[in-house]
């Protein structure tokens, strides 16, 4: 199963503001710490708020913060907010299949116990379980990144 974008920015922006606890954020802070575009980031940050993720301020001085305590806040459920089809193969949406060897197949119910068995696991963690090695994913987000090296120790 491959999440979409929004599915993962949805998670990346969860966990910044995570880190950030009570301070404000901002999405261009958020953009720039995970190297990716602010117009992505509005979308998933709209998104957010409208699901009480999380809360916005507008204004100066304005941004944005967690709405509820990371351990209130499920990965199973957030992913299935920011997926458009849960579908995994055409079989599983009997309305649009045209799986010939549906009557038969063997490998439908073998794909259904792996897509469970998906989100058992995400409906098991919650963003204080993502949080956990909260001083180094602060380190890595929000402070400086050390230079990289050349190739040769230069």
């Amino acid at each position: 199963m491959r999440l979409t974008a929004f599915s993962d920015y949805s998670l990346r922006v969860l966990i910044y503001l995570g880190i950030r606890g009570e301070r404000l954020a901002t999405i261009g802070e958020v953009a720039s710490a995970y190297g990716i575009s602010q117009n992505h980031l509005v979308k998933v940050v709209h998104h957010l708020a409208r699901c009480g993720y999380i809360e916005t301020l507008r204004g100066k001085g304005g941004g944005m913060r967690l709405a509820r305590a990371p351990e209130k806040i499920n990965v199973g459920e957030v992913v299935r907010g920011t997926e458009e089809s849960l579908t995994l193969v055409e079989c599983f949406d009997a309305a649009h299949s045209d799986c010939r060897i549906d009557p038969a197949c063997a490998l439908k119910p073998v794909l259904r116990r792996a897509f469970n068995a998906f989100f058992a696991v995400l409906d098991g963690c919650t963003l204080a379980d993502l949080l956990a090695a909260k001083p180094k994913l602060a380190r890595v987000l929000v402070l400086e990144r050390p230079l990289r090296r050349e190739v040769g120790g230069r």
